[in-house]
């Protein structure tokens, strides 16, 4: 019995349902992860834990910061640890996670206080974290800021 292009092309779709959904629940579970991860590398970054910030890090990882300066992965370890450095909690209120295969784009904005050099400092910024997933695991690899006015 041939079948219309229609009845095929229902068949097709129908068979494609638990595949999408598979993916749609891997990319929310991808989302959630990486969401975590960043938090997690925040606490860690206020705290000065560098075995916790360094661990979320790519070997290749670099940052750019809020006037065109960039740094690799040891200068920044550096920076962010600074004895002289004191970063008070802050949070991410609008975290974005988008998914392009084993790379995501996390975005968001951020008030950050606290001291350099015991010397009070705000900045307000807008940032992108770039992730790659290599070998089963999701490490950020770039880094740059946008400074935003206060």
């Amino acid at each position: 019995m041939k079948q219309s292009p229609a009845a095929l092309l229902a068949a097709t779709a129908l068979l494609a349902l638990p595949v999408l959904a598979a993916t749609a629940t891997d990319a929310a579970g991808t989302v959630a992860q990486l969401k975590q991860q960043a938090d997690a590398w925040d606490r860690a970054i206020i705290a000065k834990d560098r075995a916790a910030i360094e661990a979320n890090m790519a070997s290749d990882f670099r940052d750019i910061d809020g006037h065109g300066n960039v740094a690799d992965k040891a200068q920044f370890l550096e920076g962010i640890t600074d004895a002289q450095l004191t970063i008070d909690p802050y949070t991410v209120p609008d975290l974005d996670v988008r998914l392009y295969g084993d790379v995501a784009l996390l975005s968001g904005t951020t008030r950050m206080s606290g001291s350099y050099q015991g010397k009070p400092f705000k900045s307000n910024y807008r940032y992108i974290d770039i992730y790659v997933h290599r070998a089963g695991v999701w490490r950020v690899v770039s880094v740059q800021i946008s400074k935003m006015p206060d």
